[in-house]
Order: C-alpha cells, then structure tokens, then sequence
C-alpha cells in the first residue's frame, strides 16, 4: 500500500528546499570567510590611518 501524504506538508518541504538551495547559492556568491573580513577590515584601517597622518592642518 501507499502512503497517505498531506499535500501542505510537501509544499511546505519543497519551499524549504529551495529556499535552502537560494541560500547556498547566496553564501557562495556573496559570503566571505571571517579571514576575509577581517583582512578587509585591517587594510582599511590602515589607509585611514594613513591618510589622517599626511593631513594637514
């Protein structure tokens, strides 16, 4: 015999899928690694810095 199956609960389960196969997709194209941000974040500070030291007043 077959199974009885709700049709809500496998709509709702193939949203889900996709929504979870956006979301990967989304992370490769977008995301970076703490490494990166953190890399990012460093060389930006030290053009501020280097900036603010060539100022003049």
């Amino acid at each position: 015999m077959s199974k009885i199956v709700t049709l809500s609960k496998v709509r709702k389960a193939k949203s889900r899928a996709e929504k979870r196969a956006q979301a990967d997709a989304n992370s490769v194209r977008f995301g970076r690694t703490k490494s990166q941000r953190k890399l990012e974040s460093s060389l930006a500070e030290k053009a501020e810095r280097a900036l603010d030291r060539h100022e003049r007043e």
